[in-house]
């Protein structure tokens, strides 16, 4: 087990978690490890963080069993840091904290499933990022969320089978999930055409995707990212609706060698994105 951290009020679980995530330093550590920079020297670099600071932190993770390291190789030796199952369950809280930040630190605390100017910046920054090889609960079985030369497309949810909660429709940005999904089916066949992936993404459960995609008879994989692990990794924008984390609608052109290519966001023209994605992704 690992060693648990000394708490001022070891009755309260969130001052024992304060514990565990010290200070700024340790979330942005979490955050860059789950976004795919697991080593050492690109930590430093994306961090801008000295090095003996940076030592500091991922010994008090590892100790705290958030990160763990892994050699890959042995002269010198060297390690990964990678996130433990305890680490991968901070990744909700991480996304609410920035969800969190967009919405009353960055921007006016007004309810969205467009984007802000905070995270259209950081949006429009993934191009030239590399996705992380990620696998994720997919309308048959698990599914990669790049496979070849791939368009991915987040959208907050549809409504079937499960009905939207109240009020959905006057967050603006969050209807016309079900039509951008059929207008992506109704193209399949060009995007096939040009040997290029779809795959949608949400963060609605896998059997509720499984549910939609057979009364719609979607032919290409929707991915259930309700762990939120590839919204961590992204750092892709998100809204809380009816106590529900729900990705904002984006579009994303990504290569081979699963680097993004291109990125569309906001999305407010469901049809012109879908042709603006064949002109980039041939």
């Amino acid at each position: 087990m690992p060693r648990q951290p000394s708490s001022p009020d070891p009755a309260c679980a969130v001052s024992a978690a304060a514990a565990v995530l010290a200070d700024r330093w340790c979330w942005l550590v979490v955050r860059d490890v789950a976004r795919g920079h697991r080593r050492f020297d690109d930590l430093v670099a994306e961090l801008g963080i000295s090095r003996k600071v940076l030592a500091d932190r991922l010994r008090h993770l590892v100790d705290a069993g958030v990160l763990e390291r892994v050699a890959y190789t042995s002269a010198p030796p060297r390690h990964d840091y990678l996130l433990t199952a305890r680490g991968r369950a901070l990744l909700p809280v991480l996304v609410g904290l920035q969800d969190w930040g967009d919405r009353w630190v960055l921007g006016d605390g007004e309810v969205t499933a467009t984007s802000t100017h905070a995270d259209h910046e950081r949006v429009h920054a993934l191009v030239g990022t590399v996705v992380p090889a990620l696998r994720l609960p997919a309308t048959a079985g698990d599914g990669a969320v790049v496979d070849g030369p791939t368009v991915l497309f987040a959208y907050p949810a549809t409504g079937t089978p499960s009905p939207l909660p109240d009020g959905w429709s006057d967050v603006p940005g969050a209807a016309g999930c079900t039509l951008e999904n059929r207008l992506f089916r109704d193209r399949y066949g060009e995007f096939r055409a040009a040997k290029v992936a779809v795959h949608g993404v949400s963060t609605q459960r896998p059997e509720e995707q499984r549910a939609f995609a057979e009364a719609e008879a979607i032919p290409f994989p929707l991915l259930s990212d309700s762990a939120l692990e590839l919204a961590a990794a992204l750092r892709l924008p998100t809204v809380r609706v009816a106590d529900t984390v729900r990705l904002r609608r984006s579009l994303f052109v990504i290569d081979a060698d699963r680097r993004i290519r291109a990125v569309r966001y906001p999305v407010l023209d469901i049809a012109d994105a879908i042709d603006w994605a064949l002109s980039r992704a041939g």
